[in-house]
């Protein structure tokens, strides 16, 4: 017998179909309902624009009640995503006070687009993504849009489950640091750049004090200077 988690569910997913929301799909890949896969390409009139992004989402029985787990496969440079886990760092993911029994697979989808776009820097988990977005927007876009430039495709929404859904995502490379840096350091082009790379990779304490403090669950950081 199905649980009230399933049938909810069965409720969002219609309501996603019947939206059809531009720049967001999304599919069950479990028969329970319970794991999903999803896909979000940034907002028009942005520069994430054409960028897509594939995620996993997580239900447990408990949903509405309680919010599910969302992580990116394909792990975008962003001060709100966890750089190693892909996991979303956003409040009403984070704290069950303030999830809202109202949100649905489709308000969850169109709030992590729309982040895309506008990140919270009060809090970010990925501290350089933050630093860099602050110091210069510029250098940041450029990154972002060299880091992810192909689309991904996936299958049409359907109630058809994928017959092999953990190969669906593991083909799915997450961007490491060290790629991060590759392409930064080859964006050589401004004294910006050389300002960046002088204080802060060149520094030989930077990268591990930089995995040291990402490891720190996010409700235990301490407030950054990112100035």
């Amino acid at each position: 017998m199905h649980c009230r988690a399933y049938f909810l569910l069965e409720r969002d997913f219609q309501e996603l179909k019947e939206n059809n929301f531009k720049g967001i799909t999304a599919f069950p890949v479990s028969e329970d309902l319970m794991e999903w896969g999803a896909n979000i390409e940034g907002l028009q009139n942005t520069f994430w624009h054409g960028l897509f992004f594939q995620l996993t989402i997580h239900f447990t029985s408990q949903y509405n009640f309680v919010p599910p787990v969302v992580k990116f496969i394909t792990i975008p440079f962003h001060p709100n995503v966890d750089q190693n886990t892909g996991r979303v760092c956003i409040d009403f993911l984070d704290d069950p006070e303030k999830w809202n029994t109202n949100y649905t697979l489709s308000s969850i989808l169109l709030a992590l687009q729309v982040m895309l776009s506008n990140p919270v820097l009060e809090n970010p988990v990925n501290l350089e993504a933050a630093r860099m977005l602050i110091k210069d927007e510029s250098l940041y876009k450029q990154i972002v849009l060299r880091l992810f430039s192909q689309p991904i495709q996936w299958r049409e929404n359907s109630l058809e489950f994928p017959k092999d859904p953990h190969k669906l995502t593991r083909s799915i490379k997450a961007v490491s640091f060290n790629d991060y840096y590759k392409t930064w350091s080859g964006i050589a082009t401004s004294k910006a750049t050389e300002y960046y790379r002088s204080s802060l990779l060149e520094d030989p304490n930077f990268i591990g004090e930089y995995y040291k403090q990402k490891k720190v669950e996010l409700k235990h950081t301490k407030e950054w200077n990112l100035n």
